[in-house]
């Protein structure tokens, strides 16, 4: 069973940190992908600090709703999944979406990241979109969606 840390910078977010590690398990559960071995770590955050990180360590100074950064096997540390918050929060009210839906989306997309999908090309971005679907619809299924709220 892999060890996952969770981080959290928005101190209003509530959420039970083993239902959403239980939902990050129960995709390593999947067939069809696969992270590597080791510790993950999520990393709840918001706008401001992931587009500083996006620019430091991608050098890309855009805002952005999600970044992954590959692990080492050597350290035992499948990698790290950074995503904005407030983005997920704004993109919900947009899309008239669930928050639990969003930020489950994110993960989900940043997991695929460390199970070797792109998004870089229009064929690699709609793989994407088709694993992220299967995914929600797993999670969905099992009833794994972990729930947030803000006090």
């Amino acid at each position: 069973m892999r060890t996952i840390a969770i981080y959290c910078g928005i101190r209003q977010l509530k959420f039970v940190e083993n239902a959403l590690a239980a939902a990050l398990a129960a995709l390593d559960g999947m067939d069809d992908y696969a992270i590597p071995a080791g510790e993950l770590s999520v990393a709840l955050l918001d706008d401001g600090t992931l587009q500083v990180m996006h620019g430091k360590f991608l050098g890309d100074p855009e805002p952005t709703d999600v970044i992954t950064f590959p692990g080492d096997p050597a350290e035992n540390f499948a990698g790290e999944i950074c995503v904005s918050v407030d983005c997920a929060v704004r993109c919900a009210q947009e899309r008239g979406t669930d928050l639990a839906e969003e930020l489950t989306l994110y993960l989900i997309h940043g997991w695929l990241h460390l199970a070797g999908l792109a998004d870089g090309t229009a064929a690699e971005a709609a793989a994407m979109r088709t694993a992220e679907a299967r995914l929600m619809n797993f999670l969905r299924t099992g009833d794994f969606i972990p729930q947030f709220s803000f006090d």
